[in-house]
């Protein structure tokens, strides 16, 4: 792709977005940032929607048409590009794809429920409570497997595994910011501790971290972000 022919990534600061803004600055791809501004719900709207249907963020434009859902994402830059990620001829390719799916299809929709527990249990508080610390429950038995299985990465450059893992460690420290969230130690996992350190010494987390208001130490010490313009939630 020629510089000419630029991405535009639709984010919002601390949202899935970020992952696709690693993996293309990791790449050193050429994109435009756009955003979605959920401080007004942007991503409901029918423009937003005409990109995601689903109204979820983020989305990507291509030459070759709009993707959407982080894993899809990603993986379509992998293979397009390289160094984000085994080709698919590498013998490390399964492995790495199996625990990639994991993340996007296995983590990430648990902590979903745990951050809105009313899409899926309705109003009554006590049973988003319940949902929660279940998921809760289920999460952490998913981060030890993880954690085990961390080697198996670990050996080779980041690839968009580390960065999606990363994010959503991240969001276990942090998010709902109205809860209480003393279930989760980071340290608890130290393979997963190391991925999150040493996406922090990429080029490309130091530009998330100035774009998105982060921090310095955005997966192995976050805080809440400050970001220049835009809403996390």
């Amino acid at each position: 792709m020629s510089a000419a022919m630029t991405y535009v990534l639709h984010f919002a600061p601390d949202n899935a977005s970020l992952i696709v803004r690693l993996a293309l600055d990791h790449a050193g791809l050429p994109y435009e940032a756009r955003l979605v501004d959920r401080s007004t719900r942007a991503q409901e709207t029918a423009a937003y929607r005409a990109l995601n249907p689903n109204g979820l963020i983020p989305a990507l434009e291509t030459p070759h048409g709009v993707l959407f859902e982080t894993g899809a994402i990603v993986l379509w830059l992998a293979d397009t590009h390289g160094g984000l990620g085994p080709a698919p001829e590498d013998a490390q390719r399964g492995n790495w794809l199996k625990w990639l799916f994991f993340a996007t299809n296995t983590l990430h929709p648990a902590l979903r429920m745990t951050f809105y527990p009313e899409k899926y249990t309705g109003t009554d508080r006590r049973d988003q409570a319940r949902l929660r610390r279940h998921m809760q429950t289920q999460i952490v038995g998913q981060l030890r497997r993880l954690d085990d299985a961390a080697a198996d990465w670990q050996a080779s450059a980041p690839t968009v595994l580390d960065f999606y893992i990363a994010g959503c460690l991240r969001w276990c420290a942090l998010y709902p910011e109205d809860t209480d969230r003393g279930w989760f130690d980071l340290s608890a996992y130290p393979a997963l501790h190391a991925t999150c350190a040493r996406v922090e010494t990429l080029p490309a987390c130091a530009t998330l971290e100035r774009a998105e208001g982060l921090g310095d130490t955005p997966f192995t010490a976050p805080r809440a972000p400050t970001p220049p313009y835009g809403s996390a939630t």
